[in-house]
């Protein structure tokens, strides 16, 4: 064997021993599409108001936040992507809770902190029948109850007229039904640096808030000018909280404590480290889809990409004998280089991405079908089998270069051009181009080397021709 040649063999044994460490064992290795793994798939419109107009540097802004949130929400190879002049489509795979993942990007998260003004009482539990020993006791409980809610309503609209004097200030509730009259904002959630997710001495899920130099300063004060008073923590309007500021607290650091589980004390520390949305927006669409819908397309693709292969083996077996055993050999390696290219760039393999393996397979032999027939060619003219491969190659490799460049082209511009499936096609097509170039001028040189060294190979070649 020539010292080449032992380079060649020497490189397709690395290239496919490292494929195999990579591919094998396969199981959650490969980043599934939404089409494939299910998730959410979410269409926001850019809603325009006199504050905020809809413009080129606020959708920008948009994607950037938006990318931001769903970036520290974990969800592997989401697509978050411009359409048209005022439209974002958000594409998470996996999600299992598409209400919670639009929450989450949707909601503009503006936090303030408030000096309380007035206050109302929480509206009361309301009474269960259960507890009571007649209905008529309970019908009593029932109208008692009535009456108290009705009363706090009523001091609602007591506050409402007082606030009416009061620059800055707003009426809200919290989540137990009580009614605040909130004065000016001391601190601005714009102040904020970090928002973290943490537990209490009672195992309860709390954020908390880290200010930047200027914040601190304006939270100092706060809580100096509201000692034994309560301080409203304001998320979005709703008073989330509203403590009762003990002493003064400085350096920066404050904590949001309420009812929160912990997915929702995460979700809201995600909203304010990402910040506000920058333009309001509308929910156009807002589809689920579901697991058993994506493991019927993998089947389907899978089953598809069984038959192609099979039956492009099996004409390259038939028709080429020997020489068929090594393009099949080299298409194997093909499509296993193809599923190592796409877990080690951690890409995402869609509905189309299958199809784009499938004329993979279709592409890869078609590069072996132009070596053969120049070989044949040469068979014919009188040279030996190793002179033959040697010159088929040679003859062959620029037509198999122009034809891949230029459908790699294409799949770079579907790439630049495209959007969430068609990207996928895209990339795997990419990776498939290269796979099976490599695997023509190495692999099956490589593999003929032994096969056409063989005076039966050679004449396998000439009952063919």
């Amino acid at each position: 064997m020539l010292r080449r040649d032992r380079w060649r063999l020497g490189i397709v044994v690395m290239v496919v021993l490292a494929a195999l460490v990579t591919v094998f064992p396969i199981s959650g290795k490969i980043n599934l599409g939404l089409d494939l793994k299910g998730g959410a798939h979410i269409v926001l419109q850019a809603k325009e108001t006199e504050e905020n107009k809809v413009t080129e540097d606020s959708i920008e802004r948009l994607l950037a936040v938006l990318r931001n949130r769903v970036d520290q929400y974990g969800v592997a190879e989401p697509v978050i992507q411009r359409e048209g002049r005022d439209r974002v489509i958000v594409d998470l795979p996996g999600i299992q809770d598409p209400d919670a993942a639009l929450e989450l990007i949707g909601k503009t998260a503006q936090l303030e902190f408030r000096q309380v003004v007035n206050a109302t009482s929480p509206v009361p539990p309301g009474p269960q029948r259960q507890n009571y020993d007649s209905d008529e006791e309970f019908k009593r409980a029932q109208e008692r109850w009535d009456a108290a809610k009705a009363e706090i309503e009523a001091g609602k609209e007591d506050l409402a007229r007082i606030g009416a004097g009061l620059e800055g200030s707003l009426v809200s509730r919290d989540d137990e039904g009580r009614h605040y009259l909130l004065g000016k904002t001391l601190v601005a959630g714009k102040d904020l640096v970090d928002a973290k997710t943490q537990y209490d001495n009672l195992g309860r899920a709390v954020v908390a808030l880290t200010f930047s130099s200027e914040g601190a300063k304006l939270f100092d004060s706060a809580t100096a000018e509201t000692v034994g008073r309560q301080l409203a923590i304001v998320l979005d309007g709703v008073v989330i909280s509203a403590p009762v500021v003990q002493e003064r607290i400085t350096g920066g650091n404050a904590q949001i404590s309420g009812r929160f589980t912990p997915a929702e004390a995460s979700r809201l520390s995600i909203m304010l480290r990402a910040g506000a949305l920058p333009i309001a927006v509308d929910v156009i669409e807002n589809r689920s889809v579901g697991p058993s819908l994506g493991e019927d397309s993998i089947n389907s693709g899978i089953r598809a990409g069984l038959i192609g292969a099979s039956l492009v083996f099996l004409f390259m077996l038939l028709y080429y004998r020997t020489l068929g055993l090594a393009a099949d050999t080299a298409l194997a390696v093909a499509i296993l280089l193809v599923f190592a290219g796409l877990i080690s760039l951690k890409a995402t393999l869609t509905l189309p991405g299958i199809a784009g393996i499938v004329l993979t397979i279709g592409m890869a032999v078609d590069g072996n079908v132009l070596i053969y027939e120049r070989m044949k060619e040469e068979s014919l003219a009188g040279k030996t089998p190793l002179a033959a491969i040697d010159a088929g190659f040679k003859k062959a490799l620029t037509t198999i270069l122009d034809a891949n460049i230029t459908t790699l082209i294409a799949a770079a511009v579907l790439f630049y051009f495209g959007s969430g499936p068609v990207r996928g096609f895209a990339v795997t097509l990419s990776i498939g181009i290269v796979a099976s170039v490599f695997c023509n001028v190495l692999v099956t040189r490589t593999l003929l080397q032994h096969f056409m060294g063989r005076r039966g190979a050679a004449a396998s070649l000439r009952t063919r021709s």
